[in-house]
């Protein structure tokens, strides 16, 4: 994991201090490349090789340049296929670098991995942007009168992209009717991000973008289902995200998808180190919210994991707010993040260089309780499948921004997620497969990575690869989700009974979530209150919620955007 950096002007100074408000991002080294045309720069965070022989911007045989963040999880298996591709280094870059050379952005289908990249070819001047098939890495830009600004976080470029810091009107109205901004355009104006699965290419001479193309995986459910080969492909999975040669942790939420991502990793490395929070105060109201770190605790004591349980109070809230804010840069839907960063601290303090993490099972196996819901509804096209995403929250959050009217985000939605998604035969799985680029990268990912990288550290996700996508999207619904409520994820639950303890497969579904609401309403804690209170003021929302779970989804969003209108000094 790094960060890549580039403008299509030489022009040095820039990069250089965009690479410095991002040095958190490659603690191992970083440089710039440059000629009359693009400047390009790099911070390393080393992984596979020594960052002597690693080091970015990476010359290819042919004398072009590429600047890369991520990993290539089918890397033995194309050094195995290209024979005539003969590596010097371990380093994955090389491979891109040949494969770049040799087949140019189709080389993108050969890879399994999770990138962001840009590739320049010197002599033809044309820029190649790409994102990988699931929106892990990301990659903004803008298109400005200088020509082309990027990089892997937003910060860098504010003050070089006219009118950023106005909030763009598209983004806050796809996060306050559906709690995700899932289109193209950043919460900052003329600031746009590279889709999941896009490969863009940009003319530095004439400055315009000649070609998009877009990598899905797509529900063909056409095959049955076998517990003993979803095991083994659950095994390979992880084994093909396991490589390097740095620590690795793995975040135990205590629910499925994270501890057979656990599991996997002992049985194969025959150690794991293994990080879940534990509240203090816990609060027992609609749920439980240390039942997911009981969970965790019991699996680690039967595997002999190295577990770590990270405690999470009022305080430590308190402390991580801010900075999650900032390393975060867009505002978000979400009470926990905080949470996440301050785990995030702990696991680099413990040593973590590689997180591993269990996202992205629910949406190809099955999980949320909603496609359980879905299952006997009648949807008869793609546009209808949009319209039910619109709905995923029940009413739209309060923001305190203008938004824009419900169709002009549909309309927006349907061109940037076209019907290659689309299974008539299976629609729930058609819904999966939206929720896989739309949800999961714009709520997992990103946060991942912005919280990872404040710290030096790389998030994988071993469920993600496209092999393992692939494979379960090819599984009909009917194998995922049975008649009762509780039957959901069953090819996890039906491969790993007897193997996993019943505490978690029995389990039913929760969040790895922070009550903060209910620390909040309870009234409990005078610190939390009162940093509430001055960040909102005396005449807030926090006398007019009750203690439960919906307390803190009304509390959090509009908090949430006015810190993060403070901090970056947007307006609207």
């Amino acid at each position: 994991m790094c960060g890549i950096y580039g403008i299509t002007k030489k022009d040095r100074d820039f990069i250089e201090k965009y690479i410095k408000i991002c040095e958190h991002r490659g603690p191992d080294g970083h440089d710039i490349w440059n000629d009359d045309y693009i400047t390009l720069g790099h911070n390393l965070l080393s992984i596979t090789d020594q960052p002597t022989v690693s080091h970015q911007p990476w010359r290819t045989e042919r004398g072009n340049i590429l600047i890369y963040n991520g990993e290539i999880f089918n890397y033995f298996d194309l050094i195995k296929k290209y024979t005539e591709f003969q590596p010097k280094t371990t380093c994955d870059t090389e491979l891109l670098a040949w494969g770049l050379d040799h087949y140019g952005e189709k080389f993108v289908e050969q890879i399994d991995s999770m990138h962001a990249f840009a590739y320049y070819n010197t002599q033809t001047r044309h820029l190649i942007l790409s994102r990988d098939h699931a929106g892990i890495k990301p990659l903004y830009y803008a298109e400005t009168a200088e020509g082309l600004i990027f990089g892997s976080e937003i910060k860098g470029m504010l003050d070089r992209v006219p009118g950023s810091r106005k909030i763009d009107q598209l983004a806050i109205s796809c996060m306050s009717l559906t709690g995700i901004n899932a289109t193209r355009n950043t919460f900052f104006s003329n600031i746009k991000q590279l889709m999941p699965g896009e490969t863009i290419t940009y003319d530095c001479t004439n400055k315009r973008i000649k070609l998009s193309e877009r990598i899905y995986i797509t529900p063909r459910s056409n095959s049955s289902f076998d517990p003993a080969e979803f095991r083994d492909k659950v095994r390979k999975t992880v084994q093909m995200c396991s490589i390097g040669r740095r620590q690795m942790g793995v975040f135990l939420s205590g629910g499925l998808d994270s501890s057979v991502v656990a599991y996997e990793m002992m049985k194969i490395h025959g150690a794991v180190n293994t990080f879940t929070n534990k509240m203090q105060p816990n609060v027992v109201t609609d749920e439980d919210y240390n039942s997911d770190a009981t969970c965790a605790k019991i699996l680690a004591q039967q595997e002999k994991f190295n577990h770590t349980e990270v405690i999470i109070t009022p305080n430590d809230v308190i402390a991580a707010w801010e900075d999650s804010i900032y390393y975060m840069e867009q505002p978000v839907y979400n009470p926990s993040m905080s949470m996440y960063y301050h785990t995030n601290r702990k696991l680099s303090e413990a040593g973590t260089i590689i997180t591993m993490a269990g996202d992205m099972g629910d949406e190809i196996i099955g999980g949320y309780p909603k496609y359980w819901k879905m299952k006997d509804e009648k949807f008869n096209s793609w546009s209808s499948i949009i319209d039910k995403w619109l709905q995923r929250i029940k009413r739209p959050l309060i923001v305190g921004v203008p938004t824009l009217p419900a169709t002009v985000l549909r309309e927006e939605l349907i061109k940037l997620y076209p019907d290659t998604l689309w299974n008539p035969a299976d629609p729930v799985a058609s819904y999966m497969a939206l929720d896989c680029v739309a949800q999961a990268p714009n709520e997992f990912f990103s946060r991942n990575d912005k919280y990872g990288m404040a710290f030096g550290m790389e998030g994988r996700f071993p469920l993600t690869t496209k092999m393992f996508m692939q494979y379960c999207l090819d599984i009909p619904t009917s194998y995922k989700i049975g008649k009762n409520k509780h039957e959901t994820k069953l090819l996890t639950k039906i491969a790993y009974k007897g193997i996993l303890p019943d505490t978690i497969i029995n389990k039913p579904k929760t969040g790895w979530t922070v009550p903060l609401g209910q620390w909040l309403a309870g009234g409990s804690d005078k610190n939390l209150k009162n940093f509430y209170t001055n960040s909102m003021g005396e005449k807030s929302m926090l006398d007019q919620v009750t203690v439960s779970q919906k307390s803190s989804k009304a509390l959090v969003p509009a908090w949430i955007m006015k810190d993060w209108i403070k901090k970056y000094q947007t307006t609207y």
